[in-house]
């Protein structure tokens, strides 16, 4: 008999707890930066194995992988393996979007397979019909999809200002309201940047039901201190997500993408204690 997997939203909140820690592990492996393909993997998954127990979940950004053909895909998927070994919960951040059968496509893809995750970040500008294939994906493989709402970029507001972003919001918690995944979080959630500090808690207010995936913490300027408006009572509903600022925090020293990711956790506790949220 099939075992059906825990909704992402509940293994989520889960590891959260158990770990006490709202920090994403970005592994964006950067062809540059080594010396070789054999290096890059060896570092990639050291930082991954040193981390694990210092994050909720882990969240590879695909086109660093594509970017390295063949290879890249390999370790993606070894990559994935690893994470499930260790129970961490995998975000794909592929930021996919199409209308149809390509979307479905895409879908069985990123959200079924070796190297799929759990989760996957999806684009809503070809309009709302084509989140269907991924929430069904999503659904039927205890998975989850999180949809760009206001991203971490400067250049976010030429179009995701004008109430677009306020539009697609609606939009998920529309959805959302139709299901109860675990942690009364539903299996849409929503990327919305942490530099954006200030809206954080008009965005958790206006997502009730949506798991929040917050990128740009680190070397894109948010910090833990300004973050605490993204989540729910009880410290859970968000991470918050650092790729270079670990990774390659000094260089390739595993020792010191260990003590970023300690910093952004503790960084992020205390900010939660202060604001009365856990």
């Amino acid at each position: 008999m099939t075992t059906v997997p825990l909704p992402f939203a509940q293994r989520l909140a889960e590891r959260t707890l158990a770990l006490n820690t709202r920090l994403c592990l970005g592994l964006d492996p950067r062809a540059d930066t080594y010396a070789g393909h054999a290096e890059l993997r060896a570092h990639t998954l050291e930082v991954l194995n040193a981390c694990a127990e210092l994050v909720a979940c882990v969240k590879p950004q695909l086109a660093f992988y594509e970017a390295l053909g063949l290879a890249g895909m390999e370790l993606l998927e070894e990559v994935c393996e690893v994470a499930r070994s260790l129970e961490l919960p995998i975000i794909l951040d592929a930021k996919r979007g199409d209308i149809g059968s390509t979307a479905a496509a895409y879908a069985g893809a990123w959200l079924g397979g070796r190297h799929a995750g759990a989760a996957l970040t999806v684009n809503p500008f070809l309009g709302f019909e084509t989140l269907t294939p991924f929430t069904d994906a999503a659904r039927q493989n205890g998975g989850a999809i999180f949809v760009l709402v206001k991203t971490s970029n400067p250049g976010q507001a030429a179009l995701q200002g004008g109430g677009v972003s306020e539009r697609i919001a609606i939009e998920l918690t529309r959805l959302g309201a139709q299901e109860n995944t675990g942690a009364g979080l539903s299996s849409i959630g929503a990327v919305v940047g942490a530099t954006h500090p200030q809206e954080l808690a008009d965005w958790r207010a206006r997502l009730p039901h949506a798991p929040l995936l917050l990128p740009g913490l680190g070397v894109q300027g948010a910090r833990p201190d300004d973050l605490a408006g993204a989540f729910l009572p009880g410290g859970t509903g968000a991470v918050v997500s650092a790729s270079r600022g670990i990774q390659y925090a000094e260089g390739l020293e595993l020792s010191a993408a260990v003590r970023a990711a300690q910093g952004f956790r503790d960084g992020l506790n205390s900010a939660l204690a202060r604001s009365g949220l856990t």
